[in-house]
């Protein structure tokens, strides 16, 4: 017997739309249905969701030459 075959059966947890709450289906996944995958666009898209950034300081930049083209290096 297969070690899979011993142990019992985990019950299977129903994901949740994260826009409204209703089971998700298979074809929209993670969303329940077409409405709330636009919904979950349509925020993105409008900036309601923003992944947040930290403006870097020029010091905290460093020596960035290297990464520059040659045509475009400072030390031209």
């Amino acid at each position: 017997m297969s070690r899979m075959a011993m142990t019992p059966e985990q019950p299977r947890t129903t994901a949740r739309c994260p826009i409204c709450g209703k089971p998700a289906e298979e074809k929209f996944r993670p969303f329940c249905s077409r409405r709330c995958a636009d919904v979950d666009l349509h925020r993105w898209l409008s900036g309601a969701y923003a992944v947040p950034a930290v403006e870097a300081e020029e010091d905290d930049l460093g020596d960035v030459s290297g990464f520059l083209p040659p045509d475009q290096s400072p030390d031209r």
